[in-house]
């Protein structure tokens, strides 16, 4: 039996009929920008959050645009935020002329380390950017407080967190702004592109309404530079669809994760990630797969990883070959991610050489995404369980002998 790492048959296969009514009412409506299906879509979506605005936008990496512009951040300003995430986070920020600064995350956590925090602060420094990476949420009273101290805004990227809570309050309703996906591989998921920003300023929202409509109150009336950012009305339509289940869908995925977690326990070989606060929507279950050393002391065939090398980054021979394994046995795994931010060459020019955040270019070197999805069979769970657990035996047992030879 294959198991993949996503899928989305399942739950077009329960929610077709509604998906195909809800498109075919766009199609045939004939309005296929702006109109009734996608302020629907933004007030349902603004209430889940806790928000009394939602804007709908093209992508979450718009979102992102969306918010610093909205904020006036630009030229000459710095965003503090993680290397331990994927592109988009930085690149917005540099897509609107101002500077990422990267504090490195927790091990355990995998989040942005708040105790770093303070340090990064500089004259410059505008806005916190914290990621609620693989939908776990970042201690928000901490990073609003730290923003409150030093009168920065914060704008959280929620791509991955759809569902999730900190506290009980959902992210995108504590900082100033709060950034979604609808990419189709996220808790809340379209049929394509999209996203949103959420807050609570009327006029912020009006703000970044009209940036993502080319910097136009109305029509024809330019008053600054914007975007084609718009969320069309297919999109919002199958969202509409989607929204009323994502609260049973991310219980879903806690229980798929509950269950690797008291599985794979005693596995060994593999680190898992921690159970987490009880707001964590699970988008992605990512455990750890530590280097051997010396290398290739865990398996023979267990090789070098050209990124390491190439990106100066810690060695991940152990955790390419347990992926490699895998997917021979039915298995696909996915990295989250192999190369960090700050080793990007498009980042080059900011000066982070190997070594400057270490817990984040540890993980990149370690993490593997298990698959997790609502519809993930209690058959195909057992399967990466067993499977992981078999490859764990074996390569603690080469490993094992190739100290004792």
């Amino acid at each position: 039996m294959q198991v993949p790492p996503f899928s989305l048959t399942e739950q077009l296969d329960a929610l077709g009929e509604q998906l195909d009514a809800a498109v075919l009412q766009v199609l045939r409506s004939g309005q296929y920008i702006g109109g009734g299906v996608i302020a629907a879509f933004e007030q349902a979506f603004a209430k889940t959050v806790g928000t009394p605005y939602a804007v709908g936008c093209n992508s979450g990496t718009d979102a992102l645009i969306l918010a610093l512009r909205g904020l006036g951040i630009g030229p000459g300003d710095e965003v503090i935020t993680c290397s331990f995430s994927f592109f988009a986070t930085a690149e917005a920020i540099s897509a609107v002329g101002a500077t990422p600064v990267f504090v490195d995350v927790e091990e355990s956590s995998y989040l942005i380390n708040l105790d770093q925090l303070e340090a990064a602060i500089t004259p410059a420094t505008k806005a916190l950017m914290p990621v609620h990476l693989f939908g776990r949420p970042v201690d928000m009273e901490r990073v609003c407080a730290i923003a409150q101290r030093h009168q920065l805004k914060v704008v959280e990227d929620c791509a991955q967190a759809s569902g999730a809570s900190w506290a009980g309050r959902p992210v995108g309703s504590w900082g100033d702004v709060g950034c979604f996906s609808f990419f189709p591989t996220k808790n809340l998921g379209g049929a394509g592109d999209g996203g949103a920003v959420t807050c609570r300023d009327e006029a912020l929202a009006q703000r970044m309404r009209e940036l993502a409509v080319h910097g136009m109150p109305r029509r024809y009336l330019h008053t600054e530079l914007g975007y084609n950012s718009r969320l069309d009305a297919i999109q919002a339509a199958v969202l509409n669809v989607k929204l009323p289940h994502l609260e049973r869908w991310i219980t879903l995925r806690r229980s798929i994760a509950h269950r690797y977690r008291s599985q794979l326990e005693a596995a060994g070989s593999i680190s898992l990630p921690e159970a987490g606060p009880e707001g964590h929507s699970w988008n992605q279950f990512v455990v750890r797969v530590p280097a051997c050393s010396p290398t290739p002391a865990c398996n023979q065939s267990c090789t070098p990883s050209a990124d390491s090398a190439s990106f100066g980054l810690p060695e991940a021979c152990c955790r390419d070959w347990l992926k490699q394994q895998l997917q021979e046995a039915g298995v696909t795994t996915i990295i989250y991610y192999p190369i960090p931010i700050h080793r990007q060459p498009a980042y080059a020019h900011l000066g982070y050489g190997p070594g400057s955040l270490p817990v984040t270019e540890r993980l990149c070197s370690e993490v593997l995404s298990l698959p997790i999805f609502p519809e993930l069979s209690s058959l195909q769970q057992q399967q990466v369980i067993d499977t992981l657990q078999a490859l764990c035996q074996q390569r603690s047992g080469s490993a094992a002998a190739a100290v004792a030879a």
